[in-house]
């Protein structure tokens, strides 16, 4: 499968919904406990290296417009929605963090956000970031069954992945798109969190396919590396802005650093 910072200016202590489109933030008090889960990961995070380093503009890798996030039904799960999947507010700030040596090269950085199931509800708990090849535009990790060790060692789910665009805008590429279906068919609440240091407008992002349109769309696509994709027959946007993710104040993250 294919595909998987900037210092601090100050933007991140705003709340997210100024910075562009957010979930909403959970503001009650929650008590996580870590319970033994066993799922099944989906493949690691890979993605075509460009020998290249000018930037491809969104226009020609994908549409740099998500759709908005759908509204649930009174602001909670149903039997046929999605789980909510709750996200450390410091997480996106701390990847930054992790990922400056690279962004300062113009380079991608990724990792995969893994948590646990409680209350009907995940809860990302684990920052794996697995060794890796990058290039100003795409990501490729190395090693890859280190990533399924530490997560079957501390019975995590798989809950989706993060990477940086170091000189680009906040969008999902077509190649995003592939590997972000490689999470989406394994569990339907995997989120894919862009960080964009460079994108004044908009600087992170959390995404997901549209589900049935989308992730319809990727799966019949058997194209690889950059390419553009057909809109949905419905007119429904390819991926959106996630409906079903919580920034928990509350949440406690640990990073496993494989580099």
């Amino acid at each position: 499968m294919e595909s998987v910072l900037s210092l601090d200016d100050g933007r991140w202590s705003r709340p997210a919904e100024e910075l562009c489109p957010q979930p909403t933030r959970d503001e009650r008090e929650d008590t996580f406990q870590f319970v033994g889960l066993r799922q099944p990961s989906p493949p690691p995070i890979l993605a075509q290296v460009q020998q290249e380093f000018t930037p491809i503009p969104p226009s020609k890798v994908a549409d740099p417009r998500p759709g908005p996030a759908k509204p649930s039904e009174d602001g909670l799960p149903s039997s046929s929605s999605y789980q909510h999947v709750h996200v450390p507010v410091s997480l996106m700030q701390d990847f930054l963090r992790l990922a400056r040596a690279n962004t300062e090269k113009n380079l991608e950085t990724c990792g995969v956000l893994a948590g646990l199931l409680k209350n009907r509800a995940f809860h990302i708990t684990t920052l794996i970031v697995p060794k890796q090849e990058s290039t100003s535009d795409s990501c490729q990790t190395l090693n890859e069954e280190e990533i399924f060790e530490v997560q079957d060692k501390l019975s995590l789910f798989p809950l989706g992945w993060i990477h940086t665009h170091p000189s680009q805008t906040c969008f999902m590429s077509s190649v995003d798109l592939h590997t972000h279906y490689s999470y989406q068919i394994m569990l339907p609440e995997a989120i894919a969190i862009v960080v964009a240091p460079t994108d004044e407008s908009c600087p992170h992002g959390i995404f997901h396919l549209s589900d049935p349109s989308g992730v319809s769309v990727i799966r019949n696509c058997q194209q690889r590396g950059f390419h553009p994709h057909e809109e949905p027959s419905d007119g429904s946007p390819i991926y959106e802005h996630c409906s079903h993710v919580y920034m928990n104040s509350k949440l406690n993250f640990n990073v496993v650093d494989l580099r």
